[in-house]
């Protein structure tokens, strides 16, 4: 069992109005054949894998997303989502893919936004470097990679279908250059909000 644990409660949620403030992020991983090394082009939509886990309890496949609270940045909110739900660390896109707003269908959360008339969730894309052996949720999830037509067919809920889908365009826009992504452990402190905690991410030079 992994010696990290999930953060758990409420005293620290963010909310703006009645939507309860979430983080979350799509991680990924570009799949290359060998005979592809001296290739400069890439196909995104077959090449690119990412990584969704069930929900406890449940059968459906989620993207990692939770709670963003007042003693974290929604960075760090993202990628300590990602640790804790499906145990991956990596590189985060500093600029989000977008802002949802949705009512959440799980039971731990579903009242909590009914009242508050629902969740607005800032999703990132997260490039994977590295797959912990264990994990604080893995007791109640699964992690599954997919290609992203896979993924687009699974995703059960309209917005996280519409966080897929402009995912794949930035990364087919953009070609996945270094230069839009951010090493999470780099960042300084910004407006005196503390520093990305390092046990949620992996250092990348």
């Amino acid at each position: 069992m992994s010696n990290l644990s999930a953060r758990t409660g409420r005293d620290h949620q963010r909310y703006d109005n009645n939507f309860r403030l979430v983080s979350g992020c799509i991680p990924y991983r570009l799949v290359k054949d060998d005979e592809e090394e001296g290739s400069t082009s890439v196909d995104f939509e077959n090449k690119l894998e990412v990584l969704m886990v069930s929900s406890p309890n449940r059968h459906d496949l989620v993207f990692p997303k939770g709670g963003w609270e007042d003693d974290e940045t929604v960075l760090e909110a993202a990628s300590r989502e990602a640790m804790e739900e499906a145990g991956v660390k990596g590189i985060l896109r500093e600029d989000p893919l977008g802002v949802w707003e949705f009512r959440s269908k799980s039971s731990s959360m579903e009242a909590d936004c009914c009242l508050a008339g629902g969740c607005k969730g800032y999703m990132f894309a997260l490039e994977v470097k590295e797959e912990l052996a264990t994990w604080p949720e893995q007791e109640n999830r699964e992690r599954r990679w997919l290609n992203v037509k896979e993924a687009l067919e699974l995703c059960r809920y309209e917005w996280m279908q519409s966080a897929l889908e402009e995912f794949l365009r930035v990364m087919t826009e953009e070609g996945s250059t270094k230069e839009d992504f951010i090493d999470i452990s780099s960042i300084s402190n910004r407006g005196g909000e503390r520093q990305i905690d390092p046990q949620y991410c992996s250092v990348v030079n």
